[in-house]
């Protein structure tokens, strides 16, 4: 995911959200569910509707103005999700 104005969103196979009996939110699948930090969780809220990585996190760092790494993290952390095929390419 190297542009960062491609535009991306939670693949429609998961659904994501916060579970008491977990005490964090999750990824639901019909296979099982994946437990989230609250970083993942974060990034995964903004992409219940297409976003771009600079509008994402433009949006993060508003939120966690202290964040140093967190341009590099959000990137690590989409391509891994991309990979597991947590979020998709959206289509325009």
């Amino acid at each position: 995911m190297s542009n960062e104005l491609e535009r991306f969103l939670l693949n429609p196979r998961y659904r994501l959200q916060w579970e008491e009996a977990q005490g964090c939110h999750v990824l639901l699948y019909p296979e099982g569910l994946v437990r989230l930090s609250g970083s993942a969780a974060e990034i995964l809220k903004r992409c219940q509707s297409p976003i771009s990585r600079a509008a994402l996190v433009a949006d993060l760092q508003r939120k966690f103005p202290g964040a140093e790494t967190l341009r590099e993290d959000v990137a690590e952390f989409l391509q891994q999700a991309r990979q597991r095929e947590w979020i998709q390419r959206a289509e325009d």
